[in-house]
């Protein structure tokens, strides 16, 4: 794959009933945060944003997680945007309505 800029969401519903879920997504995003990579984290799912081989091994890496720490089942929804020609950010995509929400307050 190429070395462009790259969005994905991420979204961990743990469906284990041992502890609270928000303690399993709270230990995936701590794997989010020590990737490096660029993230955002929603009410819903987390945004990353990187290089494809470096965004598709942080949602890996949160996967072995949850695995060898025992949770018993989760459902990942995984979305990805890819631009064959060059990046694509977030930033990009949201700026005029982060704009005009400042402009709400």
């Amino acid at each position: 794959m190429h070395s462009y800029i790259v969005n994905a969401s991420i979204q961990i519903v743990p469906l284990a009933q041992d502890r609270h879920p928000y303690l399993w997504v709270d230990e995936a995003i701590a794997i989010i945060e020590a990737s490096g990579v660029r993230f955002e984290v929603g009410a819903f799912a987390t945004v990353l944003e990187g290089t494809h081989d470096a965004v598709m091994q942080v949602i890996s890496d949160v996967q072995e997680h949850l695995y060898q720490k025992g949770c018993a089942e989760w459902i990942t929804s995984i979305q990805l945007q890819v631009r064959s020609s060059g990046d694509i950010t977030g930033d990009e995509k949201t700026a005029k309505y982060q704009l005009a929400n400042l402009a709400s307050w």
